[in-house]
């Protein structure tokens, strides 16, 4: 039986928090959700999707007073495998590079060309030349211009240094909407991928004109192998079956939450494995190099819009070293590994590995959705 305060924020129901569960029946599909002590009551009168609520002026307040049926508990939801990821047709992005210290793992990944038994080394040359020269470097600033340059001169230029500290930000797509798993899902990794890790993560939820109505976390499943052989491998590293997990709800601004808390928010990763391995890391929001604002700008504006709105990942700065099997191998799923990522004022996000051939397909997307909505007459 899941524990739904280890669910929660630490703040438990003070916030409005919205989501998604599955319902069975004559008309089976997903309904929005809002998240109260007395149950999950439906949301579908207000909006049929989450896209459209936060689209909503004042979703918060619009919420906070809607009365919608129960439909369930949120022990119930969880025991029974119900909780769907916050968001539906939303573009699900993701920001890469954003953190010094992980941009530092991006190169040595580049420079082993995905092989972990070589990071060790490369990573050992890197810190004596960079150092922490890269700590606290604004993007795109005059001083990340001469950093380039003296980069450069060395001969450690990058792409991932140009995306970590040129002015233009690294912007992707994490995966397709409908696509991403929530809460308690199982989530994949690819079957020949041999060097991965998960990606703990704030993730924004955006309303179509690019307003930031709140947020939840993220699990950016990354396959070090994979992209560290080549960047063009970019989409088979991020976007395979079940790799991308959002949850378990999305708290909506209001009095209790803001855009500061996310700027400071704090967050644990742990990751449990069936071998009896025990991994812990962390991520600080503080220590990110571009503003939250700063990338939901570069990612909608007069070049690229996003008309039912996006999901944007913010980025980590967690990249695991810490060996798992032979000396200098660095971290690696298993299968079975659990994996919690937690942030005090956002709750839980807990998923079991697998690979994305064993999890279960994804078939439900946005035409299916549709039908569903069509059939309960809210189209």
């Amino acid at each position: 039986m899941a524990n739904i305060d280890d669910i929660l924020p630490d703040d438990g129901f003070a916030g409005v928090l919205v989501g998604r569960i599955w319902i069975d029946g004559a008309t089976p599909g997903p309904r929005p959700v809002a998240v109260r002590r007395e149950g999950l009551f439906d949301l579908s009168a207000l909006a049929p999707t989450l896209s459209d609520l936060f689209d909503l002026a004042n979703p918060a307040g619009q919420v906070a007073r809607h009365e919608g049926p129960c439909l369930a508990t949120l022990q119930e939801a969880a025991d029974q495998g119900l909780l769907l990821a916050p968001c539906d047709l939303q573009a699900i992005k993701a920001a890469g590079v954003t953190f010094a210290d992980s941009l530092i793992e991006r190169v040595i990944e580049e420079r082993a060309r995905g092989d972990a038994a070589e990071a060790d080394a490369i990573r050992l040359d890197l810190a004596k030349a960079v150092g922490s020269e890269l700590t606290g470097v604004r993007p795109g600033s005059p001083e990340a211009e001469a950093l380039k340059r003296a980069l450069i001169a060395a001969g450690l230029w990058s792409q991932y240094l140009e995306v970590g500290i040129g002015p233009d930000a690294e912007v992707f797509t994490k995966a397709q909407p409908m696509s991403a798993v929530g809460w308690g899902a199982r989530i994949g990794v690819h079957p020949k991928s041999m060097w991965n890790n998960p990606e703990p993560e704030i993730v924004l939820a955006c309303a179509s004109d690019g307003t930031v109505v709140g947020a939840t976390l993220g699990n950016d499943v990354n396959l070090r192998d994979f992209e560290g052989r080549s960047a063009l491998l970019l989409s088979k590293a991020k976007d395979n079956n079940a790799s991308c997990a959002i949850g378990p709800f999305v708290r909506l601004f209001d009095e209790t939450f803001s855009l500061e808390d996310v700027r400071a928010a704090e967050l644990g990763l742990t990751v449990n494995g069936r071998d009896g391995f025990l991994l812990s890391g962390a991520s600080s929001m503080h220590r990110i190099s571009r503003d939250p604002l700063d990338l939901v700008a570069q990612t909608l504006n007069a070049e690229h819009q996003y008309p039912d709105g996006f999901m944007l990942f913010l980025g980590t700065l967690f990249a695991p070293t810490q060996d798992r099997g032979a000396p200098g191998a660095g971290f690696t799923h298993a299968v079975g590994d659990m994996v919690c990522i937690r942030s005090s004022r956002l709750g839980s996000l807990v998923n079991e590995v697998t690979t994305s051939d064993l999890a279960p397909p994804w078939r439900f997307g946005a035409r299916a959705l549709m039908r569903s909505l069509g059939a309960r007459g809210l189209l």
